[in-house]
C-alpha cells in the first residue's frame, strides 16, 4: 500500500513588523558633523573655566520635586506649567527632571557643606528639562552651561561672572551680542516695589491679560516681564523697583557698572528686567542677540544670596549665570558656519593581508597625536585603489598614507597630500615614524 504523500508544512508565520519608534518631540538626537561643534564649544568653556579658577561639579537629572518648587517658586510658568514631575512608584516620593541647575547646584553645595573652608567658584554643563510647545532655540530637553560663586558676598565677583561670560563670547568670535543689567534690590525694597506695582496695575486692570491678572497679588515683578505688546504701555508706566533701592544696594549696583566701564564693557540699563525664577535679589543681567527672533536671550543670571537658606542650607551669598547650549551654537552657525571635522590622514590599504602592520602604525601614530581613519570593507570587496582615494577625499583629511605591497617591503609608507592641489607624495620609513608624524598634524 503506496504511503500517502505527507501534506506540506505550514507556511513558517511571518516576522512580526516592529514599529518604528522615534525621539520624544522636542527631545533631539545630536548627530556627526553637528555633535562635533558641541564637543568644540565643551572644549572652550572647560578651557576658560580653568583660567577663571572654576571647579567642574556634576549633579544628578532628577533632583526632589520641593527643590524647585521652593526655590524657584510656586507662581513661576516653570514650576506652574512646564516641569516633566512624576511620583516615584518604590516609595512614593516626588521627584522632577530638573528644569535648571542653579538650585541643584546649591543643593549639593548645602548637602555637603562645601563652604565650610570658604567660598566656591563652580561651573557645569548638562540637559535640562521643560514640557513646552517645541519652537526655534526652545526644546523639551534643552542643555545649558552655568558658571556658579558661592559664599562671596562682593559685587566685584557679580562683575568677574559677567566678565566670565563677555570673554566666552570673544573666544568664541560671537557678535551683535548686547549686555543687559539691572538690580532688584533686596526684600524689604522688593516689598515697598510690590506694593505700588500691585497699586497701579489695580488702576488698570481693564489693560491686563489674563496671566497677568493671575499674578497680580501673587508675583507682580513677573508681569512686569511680559512679552504682551498690548501690554507695554501699562508696563512701561509701572514703578521702578531701581527708584526704591537703599543706598547700600545702590551702591552694589554702581560698584559693579564701574568694573564693567573700567574693563571696556558696553551694557544698557534695563529696569523691566526681572529675569524668570523667584531667587533673585541684587544684580541681574542677560546677554542678548537680535538674530535669533524673539528666542534672543543667549545667557541670563544674577545674585540670589537667599536660595541656599530656602533649601535648607547654612545662609550664604552667591552669584550664577547659565545659558543656552542651543542658541549659543545657532548663533555661531549664524554666524560662522563650522566645517565638518576631519581626520588628519586616510590610511589606503591595497591588500587587506597588510591589516597587521597598517593597524600597528596606526595605533603609533594616533599615540602621537595624528587622528587617522582607515579605510574598511569586505574581505571578498576590500576596494580598489581608486574607490578607497575618493572615499581618502570624502573624508577631509589632509594626507593619504598608501600602505602598498611594494612600499611596505622597504618598511615604508607612501604619504600623498590631498589638499595642496598638486598632490605631492613621498616615501616616509616607518622606522622614523615619529620624527614625520608631526607633519600629518592640521596647523589648527
Amino acid at each position: 500500500m503506496s504511503e500517502k504523500p505527507q501534506a506540506a508544512p505550514a507556511a513558517a508565520a511571518s516576522a512580526p513588523r516592529f514599529e518604528k519608534l522615534s525621539a520624544v518631540k522636542g527631545m533631539n538626537d545630536i548627530l556627526p558633523p553637528e555633535s562635533a561643534q558641541w564637543e568644540w564649544l565643551e572644549d572652550k568653556v572647560r578651557q576658560l573655566m580653568a583660567r577663571h579658577a572654576y571647579r567642574n561639579i556634576r549633579t544628578p537629572i532628577v533632583e526632589p520635586t520641593p527643590l524647585f518648587v521652593r526655590g524657584l517658586g510656586e507662581v513661576t510658568d516653570i514650576v506652574e506649567k512646564e516641569m516633566y514631575s512624576f511620583e516615584d512608584k518604590l516609595n512614593g516620593e516626588a521627584l522632577t527632571l530638573r528644569p535648571e541647575n542653579t538650585a541643584g547646584v546649591v543643593r549639593a553645595v548645602a548637602e555637603h557643606s562645601m563652604l565650610y573652608d570658604g567660598g566656591k567658584r563652580l561651573y557645569y554643563m548638562g540637559p535640562m528639562f521643560r514640557h513646552e510647545r517645541p519652537q526655534r532655540g526652545r526644546y523639551r530637553q534643552f542643555h545649558q552651561i552655568g558658571a556658579e560663586a558661592l559664599g562671596f558676598p562682593g559685587a566685584e565677583v557679580d562683575a568677574e561672572l559677567i566678565l566670565l561670560a563677555n570673554a566666552l563670547w570673544q573666544e568664541l568670535g560671537l557678535k551683535d551680542v548686547r549686555l543687559e543689567l539691572n538690580s532688584l534690590g533686596q526684600p524689604a525694597e522688593r516689598k515697598a516695589h510690590r506694593a505700588a506695582l500691585i497699586a497701579h496695575f489695580e488702576q488698570h486692570q481693564e489693560l491686563l491679560d489674563e496671566d497677568a491678572r493671575r499674578r497680580l497679588h501673587s508675583n507682580p515683578l513677573r508681569i512686569l516681564d511680559t512679552k504682551n505688546p498690548a501690554m507695554r504701555e501699562v508696563v512701561e508706566s509701572a514703578p521702578r523697583l531701581i527708584d526704591f533701592l537703599g543706598e547700600a544696594s545702590l551702591a552694589h549696583f554702581n560698584t559693579v557698572r564701574g568694573i564693567l566701564d573700567a574693563c571696556g564693557v558696553a551694557y544698557t540699563i534695563n529696569p523691566r528686567l526681572v529675569r524668570g525664577m523667584d531667587y533673585y535679589n541684587l544684580t541681574v543681567f542677560e546677554f542678548i542677540t537680535e538674530s535669533l527672533g524673539s528666542q534672543g536671550t543667549i545667557c541670563g543670571g544674577g545674585r540670589y544670596d537667599y536660595l541656599i537658606e530656602q533649601i535648607g542650607g547654612k545662609a550664604a551669598p552667591a552669584v550664577g549665570w547659565a545659558l543656552g547650549v542651543e542658541r549659543v551654537l545657532e548663533l555661531l552657525r549664524e554666524q560662522a558656519p563650522a566645517q565638518a571635522p576631519a581626520p588628519d590622514a586616510y590610511a589606503i590599504v591595497p591588500d587587506a593581508s597588510a591589516l597587521p602592520v597598517v593597524l600597528k602604525t596606526l595605533v603609533q601614530l594616533r599615540a602621537l597625536g595624528v587622528s587617522v581613519q582607515m579605510h574598511a570593507g569586505a574581505a571578498e570587496s576590500w576596494g580598489s585603489m581608486k574607490s578607497q582615494f575618493k572615499k581618502a577625499d570624502a573624508s577631509g583629511a589632509r594626507h593619504a598614507l598608501i600602505f602598498g605591497g611594494d612600499e611596505l617591503a622597504r618598511g615604508e609608507v607612501t604619504v600623498k597630500s590631498l589638499r595642496d592641489g598638486a598632490g605631492a607624495q613621498q616615501a616616509r620609513s616607518l622606522g622614523d615614524l615619529p620624527q614625520w608624524a608631526i607633519t600629518l598634524q592640521s596647523p589648527n
